[in-house]
């Protein structure tokens, strides 16, 4: 996925997924890393404590709130929010490394963050909010995942509406009814914006090269 012939450059590009949490967000970008080596994730900073599925600098970068203040202060973050009563984050500087070297980052961040980045770094996004079929089915992914009190879940049902809201913000838009339909639907985009001439600098002096060319 992704090709592109021999000698033609190309821009990375930043992708955002988002989604209310138990859309499939995380599970579709998971699948995405695996098939498509082009993708590097950018691991998050949080204040969230860490689940038993989850490893530390894989998962995210798990900081205390001492930790995490002395970082967005020192200008290290590219955007932070608070979601759910923690905080979360881009580190700054793996993101403009991989911008420098030309490389695709892969993003798993709520609108607030989403914002921060297109607001800083807009040429170089694309955003894909994930939709659930519905909020009972919403209900039904978190309660089958296992990992929150009943408490929590009823506290992401109520901020998923908010959430939500703010699809408009976004480039794309998937409702994930089927997980195997909802990840082809994402990889699409994501060959479709690899194509676009603007991210293909490479192509000014291939296409010199073709008028060039005798045959």
């Amino acid at each position: 996925m992704g090709d592109v012939p021999a000698g033609i450059r190309r821009r990375g590009l930043m992708l955002v997924l988002s989604s209310p949490s138990g859309a499939g967000k995380s599970t579709i970008a998971r699948n995405l890393l695996e098939s498509d080596h082009e993708l590097s994730l950018s691991v998050s900073v949080t204040t969230r404590p860490r689940r038993g599925s989850e490893i530390d600098g894989v998962h995210y970068h798990f900081v205390t709130q001492r930790e995490f203040d002395r970082l967005r202060d020192s200008d290290a973050l590219l955007e932070w929010a608070e979601v759910h009563g923690n905080c979360y984050a881009t580190p700054r500087e793996p993101v403009e490394a991989a911008m420098a070297e030309g490389r695709d980052m892969l993003f798993d961040i709520d609108w607030q963050g989403a914002l921060q980045l297109k607001d800083k770094m807009r040429a170089d996004i694309v955003s894909i909010f994930i939709l659930p079929p519905s909020m009972a089915e919403l209900k039904s992914r978190l309660k089958r995942r296992a990992e929150d009190s009943e408490e929590t879940i009823e506290r992401r049902l109520q901020n998923a509406r908010l959430e939500i809201e703010h699809w408009r913000d976004y480039d794309y838009v998937v409702i994930n009814r089927d997980l195997d339909r909802a990840f082809a639907q994402v990889r699409a985009v994501v060959a479709a914006e690899r194509l676009r001439r603007d991210r293909r600098p490479g192509l000014f002096d291939f296409v010199s090269g073709l008028l060039d060319e005798k045959v």
